[in-house]
């Protein structure tokens, strides 16, 4: 929990590796995951570095994997992800590594250029074999249509003989990809004019595509025409158009006998086909074995010798010089790594770790487990704390689901989110070891100990409000009770009472179809007795016909409470930041007049409303001076500022006992409370100068001592005249991240207006963040009241009807639709709205009490990283 409240105290530390253990020290600094490195070289050019080399080495070897890895996703080959976690390879070892990556890549490139040229050859054997079937159904439709013009006509046999002795037609046969038959028919019919015969029928099978491995769909044609010049325009329209052309023989013996060599032909590359893809495979299903360890040990490679690239070399060239950051309670694991890592290299050399003393500040390290991760997360996306400060993400873990469940207070679906989320808890290991890319399914599984919580907060709270999916549950008996006697001129049904008003008041208010009636306070008439509910809302309140009335002032009036006590936490985690970096100008000039503002002005407030629960009863009334009205509290504050007192003014009728009247100017402390009252109004208007003014000019007095001390210390000599300029310059290098330094060295201007800002927000702040924690009250009531209509307009048709089987049905076909609305509005929406309003509250309300975030955060050397970022899965 030290290290949560407050981050990690860091040092940092010089190391001298030498040049043959450098590379294990730091594979060991990266299964440690526990410094971060400081870059030596920031001006030098990355192509320029010393080990820039093997980083190309390793970048070529990716390459290499990633081809083999794309062959195998090709072949869908299921990659075995056995969770191991190889140790980084020596350097010697790198050379066997690109050995066996360059061998594989390039028998695979054979076989794949061996594997295509054969599958080209089968397209090519294939499409001929469709040719010679094809063509020759169209010479044999060709002479039976001839034989029958023959028999039809046998008067004119000599001159038909004739016809086709001088008629001699060439042709041409191809395949041609099935859309582009239409065009390539109209472009022959319009180039050739009409004097080519165009024939064509589609294979009925589609074709495999050499390269791509894409089914493709082709149509066999067969084009006549006569002479060479048409010849020659014909195969430069089916060149065009990319249409294959294939010899085919003229006799149709030629032709059979073609056919049945390019069958044989085809058989012998079946079986070499099946022989080249059965290697393939086997290549590959080895590859698919090892290539995710591969992946993590060139990964780890590169990364290391990108650390060494932010090394130095001593002036010796045999000694390799770094600076990391460190927690200092980690100091002992990172000696037993760098002695590890010197073990491993062989070398008889240690090496060597130094502290630094360092004015620069250090980066924020906050150990963080599995529960606690997602809260932090929640703060760092506002701010990465400062070193040291004081870290809200430990009290968020309890302030975030109370204020959430406040919001989203329903048993009904605070339960339903708790076991959602305890199920994603339970099966965290099976689900972690899936690694699915959904971002919407990472960032809910991710957050699951925060859903856990805001789902069990969610649960306490709707047994608070005593609201189950809208509806109230009566397991104590009500305190309340509905005088079933009462009734008004006659006995008649018409004059029976049908509703009544829950108020603790002398004189309740009762209806009946004849009209509204008012009775005064006595035993037989109360309907309140006097007990409170035992735990939670009164049941009865969900029948009320003023529940809203009640349940928004109690709201409201709660959410002013916690709204106050959480920015006043705020302020007194403050208190210890200003403690622990000494600052004693920001106690007595910041937290004290902080603390006396908001409580002058809104815990007064708090104490009223508290006061006016405890302490106020309308049960007994004062009838002589009607001291039974609760004052209005608004009113009351705006006389406290204006300085006007109230009085009692209540009115009633003595004789009837109805139209009693209360008076919204009652004082709540009675005639004493006012010199109090002007009392914090005085203090309110004094803590405003004492924001603004002492700070600033404690600042520059103190700025002006510097200076004055300064001028003493270059006057003493050239020694200390250059222990001074050694210390300036160092005070340079750390200007930019030393706050104190940097507010030192402001102008009065810069202090005074910085200072102005800062209490402007303050004080208009108390009130806007006030205000702010009403969204509580807001989104509880726009929660119950969706749950509410959701009900009345879905699920409640089928209880009211009196249908008998017919309601049954109504209640079964209603059920889903009233299941999937309450998921999908009053959890996801209704829920990511409270979730993101509870975030501001934190961020803004709370957090700009005490917190500043400007610290960066710690980023140590791991190989945990590369593992999740594995391309392979």
């Amino acid at each position: 929990m030290g290290s949560l409240m407050r981050s990690e105290q860091m040092v940092l530390c010089q190391l001298f590796l030498q040049s043959e253990s450098a590379y294990s020290c730091v594979s060991e600094l990266g299964e440690l995951g526990l410094v971060q490195f400081r870059d030596l070289n920031p001006d030098v050019n990355a192509f320029q570095r010393k080990f820039v080399s093997e980083v190309r080495r390793c970048d070529e070897m990716e390459r290499k994997l990633r081809y083999i890895e794309r062959e195998i996703k090709k072949d869908k080959i299921p990659v075995l992800d056995l969770g191991d976690n190889p140790d980084a390879p020596a350097p010697r070892e790198m050379i066997d590594l690109e050995a066996s990556f360059e061998k594989l890549e390039n028998e695979l490139r054979e076989v794949n250029s061996n594997n295509e040229a054969l599958n080209k050859n089968f397209l090519e054997l294939t499409e001929l074999k469709h040719i010679l079937r094809k063509t020759q159904q169209f010479f044999d439709e060709h002479e039976r249509s001839l034989q029958a013009d023959a028999q039809e006509a046998l008067v004119h046999q000599d001159q038909l003989e004739q016809q086709q002795q001088a008629l001699h037609l060439g042709f041409v046969a191809g395949v041609i990809l099935r859309e582009r038959v239409p065009a390539f028919e109209r472009m022959l019919w319009r180039a050739c004019r009409g004097n080519v015969f165009l024939k064509q029928a589609q294979i009925d099978v589609p074709l495999s595509d050499p390269v791509t491995g894409d089914e493709v769909w082709k149509s066999v044609f067969i084009i006549f025409f006569q002479g060479d010049q048409l010849k020659t325009r014909v195969k430069k329209i089916c060149e065009g158009f990319r249409a294959t052309l294939y010899p085919c023989p003229e006799s149709a013996a030629e032709r059979r006998e073609m056919a049945m060599g390019v069958m044989t032909r085809i058989e012998d590359l079946k079986t070499v086909l099946s022989q080249t893809t059965d290697h393939r495979h086997r290549v590959l299903v080895l590859a698919a074995k090892n290539i995710k360890n591969w992946f993590i040990k060139v990964k780890k490679i590169k990364a290391i010798y990108h650390m060494l690239n932010m090394f130095n070399l001593d002036v010796t060239q045999k000694c390799l010089i770094a600076e990391c950051w460190c927690a200092t309670a980690d100091l002992d694991k990172v000696h037993h790594a760098l002695k590890r890592g010197q073990e491993r290299s062989g070398s008889n050399v240690p090496s060597i770790l130094n502290r630094m003393a360092t004015s620069q500040k250090p980066p924020t390290f906050h150990r963080t487990n599995k529960f606690t991760k997602v809260f932090q997360s929640l703060i760092d996306a506002y701010g990465i704390s400062s070193y040291q400060e004081i870290n809200p993400a430990p009290f968020s873990i309890i302030t975030f689901p109370f204020l959430f469940s406040v919001m989203f207070g329903d048993f009904g679906h605070g339960f339903i989110m708790f076991l959602a989320a305890l199920w994603m808890v339970l099966r965290e290991r099976q689900l972690q070891a899936k690694k699915s890319d959904n971002e919407i399914w990472n960032m809910f599984f991710g957050g699951r100990y925060l859903i856990l919580m805001m789902g069990a907060f969610s649960v306490y709270a709707g047994l608070l409000y005593n609201d189950i999916f809208s509806k109230s549950i009566n397991v104590f008996g009500s305190s309340w009770s509905v005088p079933s006697g009462v009734y008004f001129f006659n006995d008649s049904v018409d004059n029976w009472l049908t509703s009544a008003t829950l108020e603790p008041s002398p004189y309740h208010l009762f209806e009946n179809k004849s009209g509204r009636y008012y009775l005064p306070y006595n035993e037989t008439t109360s309907s309140f007795s006097g007990s409170p509910y035992p735990f939670g809302l009164d049941p009865v309140w969900a029948i009320a016909t003023n529940k809203l009335t009640f349940i928004n002032s109690f709201k409201m009036k709660l959410s002013i409470i916690l709204g106050v006590v959480h920015m006043m936490f705020g302020i007194w985690l403050g208190l210890l930041n200003h403690t622990f970096f000494n600052q004693a100008i920001n106690i007595f000039c910041e937290f004290i007049p902080q603390v006396l503002f908001l409580s002058c002005t809104f815990l007064y407030l708090v104490v009223e409303i508290i006061y006016k629960w405890v302490s106020w009863s309308a049960r007994e009334p004062n009838l002589d001076t009607l001291t039974g009205c609760s004052p209005n509290l608004l009113i009351g504050m705006i006389n406290m500022y204006l300085f006007t007192g109230g009085q009692y003014n209540n009115t009633l009728d003595p004789i009837t006992h109805t139209n009693y009247t209360c008076s919204s100017a009652n004082p709540l402390f009675g005639q004493e409370g006012e010199f109090v009252q002007k009392f914090l109004v005085i203090i309110i208007a004094v803590c405003i100068p004492w924001l603004l003014v002492p700070k600033p000019f404690l600042l520059w007095r103190r700025g002006v001592s510097k200076k004055t001390s300064n001028r003493h210390i270059q006057a003493e000599g050239d020694i200390i005249g250059d222990r001074e300029e050694i210390i300036h310059h160092d005070h340079l290098q750390i200007s930019d991240s030393n706050d104190d330094a940097h507010e030192e060295e402001e102008s009065i201007g810069d202090i005074v207006v910085h200072q102005a800002i800062h209490t402007i927000e303050f004080c208009l702040g108390c009130i806007s963040h006030t205000a702010s924690y009403l969204r509580l009250w807001a989104l509880s009531l726009a929660h119950g009241q969706l749950s509410e209509v959701l009900w009345s307009m879905v699920l409640k048709i089928g209880f009211t009807m009196n249908t008998g089987y017919f309601g049954a049905v109504v209640i079964v076909a209603a059920f889903p639709f009233w299941a999937c609305l309450t998921v999908a509005v009053l959890l996801a929406m209704e829920g990511l709205s409270a979730f993101l309003h509870t975030l501001r509250l934190h961020w803004v309300e709370f957090n700009s009490k005490f917190y500043k975030g400007e610290g960066y955060a710690f980023e140590p050397f791991t190989f945990e990283h590369l593992l999740d970022d594995t391309p392979v899965e």
